[in-house]
């Protein structure tokens, strides 16, 4: 309907197909569909958010980590684990599995010499640095072992082989681990035996083993903000909410996504559950759901068609989700909010060459100064590129709507007031001065002796001098290797920093 307003009056013309120009003196027209003007309509629409114009921006060549070789392995995982001290790279290795842990600092060429960390007798196949500690790695592998390392702050001179504690009790290989966001020491692994256990890093003992609760492979599994429930996939195509101190499924839908491809679930602040899979036509699509309500979506929309699983990278301070699929040369990103259609579409970062991993740094190692609310890390064959993802903003002054308080380093619960039923919500920080990393804190296992469940003691028996005196030599032989071997770690933290030096000097001659 078009309504024509001139001196002669108003006049209503309907028009199919063509647009008809009147031009009576003067005139003024209104289009409407509807009841409804075209100008409100286009007002409505225009949704209001501060994150509408969010762009993404690759860093400077001088500024990416080259000559780094990639693993290979056909796994679902994103290969590469950031916090605001070090960048973790799963590569290729001979002869067993290793991943390679750079300071944010060490830009440029990395030297094929360079120490990786080595210890696993076959591929790596996931890792996840400690939200509590920024220099306590784990690994998952094809060994079936998940194994804890402490990283030192310092360039090491040789590959760390030695982990903190080895974690052993599943029967195939693990693909899957993921620490508790609040609880400290607490880690969750799944393995390829359909089997999720929940381990305290700090006595080495496993707390829970959720058995029997999957059916097939386990494709993905994520906490909830304060740890109290988990959501994992399957390709048994279900969706599973389970609270893992009680051991029981507390919901599950069947079929989120009508693809067989695999789906990946994640829990938004809110508690609702995002989800990326397919259509029947092999379509990717985003869901999101309400675990009280699992059987109708809150939204469903479908993307493109192509085969790459799209991996959910969830901001819960901005209630942005980033979605990057293996083999993609995009990233996707949405806001999820409380107004229709709950999940809105931002923008696409492109670029010309595909992602094989990617890393998603924590808020707290940003640079609010740039008004930078992502940062991710993105895996080529042979590099690792940062690429920022930025608000723009006049102002230089610290962005308030921006950088609400985050998740800090402070655990809020000890693993056994965890396994005990407490909760706990995260111990936020502010980012207004900027985050400043802790120096390395040591990860002290202390594993319960065997000896204490010891039988009681039978008959006494004199005990020879023979036994004594190989009992005082084994002591001696013990200490003098704990002593050389405190020797080495500190020659070697010392040509550490006589290399530093030496970089420095010749970075000034230049």
């Amino acid at each position: 309907m078009v309504r024509v307003q001139s001196e002669q009056g108003e006049r209503h013309l309907a028009v199919a197909g063509e647009l008809w120009v009147l031009s009576v003196g003067p005139v003024a027209v209104d289009v409407y569909v509807g009841q409804q003007p075209i100008s409100a309509m286009s007002r409505r629409v225009v949704r209001q958010s501060k994150f509408r114009h969010v762009f993404g921006q690759p860093v400077k060549a001088d500024q990416m980590y080259e000559d780094i070789r990639v693993s290979k392995v056909t796994w679902d995982s994103s290969f590469c684990a950031v916090n605001p001290k070090f960048v973790a790279i799963i590569v290729e290795s001979g002869g067993g599995g290793a991943f390679i842990v750079l300071p944010l600092s060490k830009t440029g060429r990395v030297d094929k010499n360079y120490p990786l960390v080595t210890g696993h007798t076959a591929p790596v196949l996931d890792i996840d640095w400690c939200p509590h500690n920024d220099n306590v790695i784990a690994s998952a592998s094809e060994d079936t072992t998940v194994m804890v390392w402490q990283v030192p702050d310092y360039v090491p001179v040789r590959n760390i082989t030695d982990p903190v504690v080895t974690l052993e009790g599943h029967s195939k290989r693990v693909g899957i681990i993921s620490w508790h966001p609040t609880a400290r020491n607490v880690l969750l692994s799944a393995g390829c035996d359909n089997l999720v256990i929940l381990w305290n890093v700090g006595t080495g003992e496993m707390l829970l083993a959720l058995e029997d609760m999957h059916t097939d492979l386990i494709y993905n599994v994520g906490w909830n903000r304060n740890g109290s429930l988990l959501v994992t996939t399957c390709k048994d195509k279900k969706v599973r909410v389970i609270d893992p101190r009680k051991q029981q499924i507390v919901a599950e839908r069947f079929a989120p996504h009508e693809g067989l491809r695999p789906v990946r679930a994640v829990f938004t602040r809110e508690g609702h559950i995002f989800t990326t899979g397919f259509t029947r036509m092999s379509q990717r699509e985003l869901g999101l759901w309400d675990p009280k309500n699992f059987e109708e979506p809150i939204a469903l929309q479908e993307m493109d068609t192509s085969n790459g699983v799209l991996l959910p990278f969830y901001d819960s301070d901005s209630s942005i989700v980033y979605l990057c699929g293996k083999g993609d040369s995009s990233i996707r990103y949405f806001e999820i909010t409380d107004e229709a259609p709950y999940v809105h579409y931002l923008n696409t970062y492109s670029s010309k060459e595909p992602q094989r991993g990617m890393g998603f740094m924590p808020k707290r190692g940003l640079d609010v100064s740039k008004c930078e609310i992502a940062r991710f890390f993105k895996l080529h064959e042979r590099k690792c590129e940062p690429i920022v993802m930025t608000v723009p903003r006049k102002s230089d002054l610290f962005q308030d709507d921006l950088y609400p308080d985050t998740p800090g380093p402070e655990p809020a619960l000890e693993a056994d007031e965890w396994l005990s039923g407490k909760d706990a919500e995260p111990i936020l920080i502010s980012l207004r001065d900027g985050y400043v990393p802790v120096k390395n804190r040591e990860l002290k296992v202390v594993k319960k002796n065997i000896l204490d469940n010891k039988p009681p003691p039978g008959p006494r028996r004199s005990q020879s001098t023979c036994d004594s005196d190989f009992s005082s030599a084994l002591e001696e032989v013990l200490e003098q290797i704990r002593v050389l071997k405190e020797t080495v770690q500190a020659q070697e933290k010392r040509i550490s920093d006589l290399e530093n030096k030496l970089c420095q000097f010749t970075n000034g001659t230049d």
